[in-house]
């Protein structure tokens, strides 16, 4: 059963315009197609693309923090050699 929907859904465009380099808008992390689509999808549409794009948030926040863990430690020495 779908669930109906009371107040539509807003635009999650935050006016960060800016395409990344996999096509997603780097403010909202929607696709083209997704944005541009936006106003005339259904309420069950609009639903999945902002559960699409909550996907994507997590995959690069999680991208960030493994980066900036790898920034982080120390340099292992090199092996072979003895201290």
């Amino acid at each position: 059963m779908e669930q109906l929907e009371i107040f539509p859904l807003q635009s999650p465009c935050i006016g960060v315009c800016e395409v990344n380099n996999k096509g997603y808008c780097k403010g909202c992390l929607r696709s083209r197609e997704e944005r541009f689509n936006w106003l005339t999808m259904t309420p069950a549409e609009q639903q999945e693309v902002m559960r699409l794009c909550r996907g994507r948030k997590a995959r690069v926040e999680a991208a960030r923090r493994k980066a900036r863990e790898a920034a982080e430690l120390p340099p292992s020495p090199p092996t072979g050699w003895d201290f």
